[in-house]
């Protein structure tokens, strides 16, 4: 089920999302295909697809934590301008609740990643700006991964869709299930929400045993 809605999202092939602007100022790849992380909240991986409805064509933005595979960030809007991607980045940045020193946030060369108000956002947050090449899924393969299943398990499964506000609702109890009740191969078989919970507990475990040992 994985692989096939891995495979079948590949993008690309009708319509192009990722255009780069050869003006800007490219951030480096701080992350080199290796898309593993220590912690919540190291590593963010952002992304967004298109989802065509009978009032035309939608897109969907994402920000996933990388430690958890948990969607933090998520947006849908009928533009695909740098308003799209900088609310689902602001979703994710208000539901960690805290300041983000530690993170790399990665996405493609698009440019609404590598506009200037994205860009400054992360700033703002305090993270570290990372890109791949463009329209190399590779370099971005866990954000691709993703949108594959939204567009398995959600899009195609259920559409045909007729608004952008039927396509929203429905986006918005997918990720609820997603991150709470839906069983991921990567983190044990088991929700990306539970994965976090169980991190917090033995760190809070191992915080006490310090200060006992003390």
């Amino acid at each position: 089920m994985g692989t096939l809605g891995m495979s079948g999202a590949v993008r690309g092939k009708t319509r192009r999302t990722t255009v780069a602007d050869p003006s800007t100022r490219r951030a480096p790849d701080l992350v080199k295909r290796d898309f593993t992380a220590a912690a919540p909240n190291r590593l963010w991986v952002a992304d967004f697809t298109y989802c065509a409805t009978w009032a035309g064509t939608v897109y969907t933005a994402f920000v996933i934590d990388v430690y958890s595979r948990r969607i933090v960030g998520w947006r849908t809007s009928t533009s695909m301008t740098t308003d799209l991607p900088l609310d689902a980045l602001d979703m994710a940045i208000w539901a960690r609740n805290d300041r983000l020193d530690t993170l790399v946030h990665h996405s493609d060369r698009g440019t609404q990643y590598t506009s200037i108000r994205y860009t400054e956002r992360l700033v703002e947050a305090g993270a570290e700006c990372s890109v791949g090449t463009t329209g190399d899924s590779y370099d971005n393969a866990l954000a691709e991964s993703a949108i594959g299943l939204y567009k398995t398990e959600l899009v195609r499964r259920k559409g045909p869709w007729k608004t952008v506000d039927e396509l929203e609702i429905a986006t918005l109890e997918w990720v609820d299930w997603f991150n709470h009740r839906r069983l991921h191969s990567a983190i044990g078989n088991i929700p990306p929400a539970e994965y976090e919970t169980l991190y917090y507990a033995q760190e809070t475990s191992d915080t006490v045993a310090k200060t006992i040992s003390r």
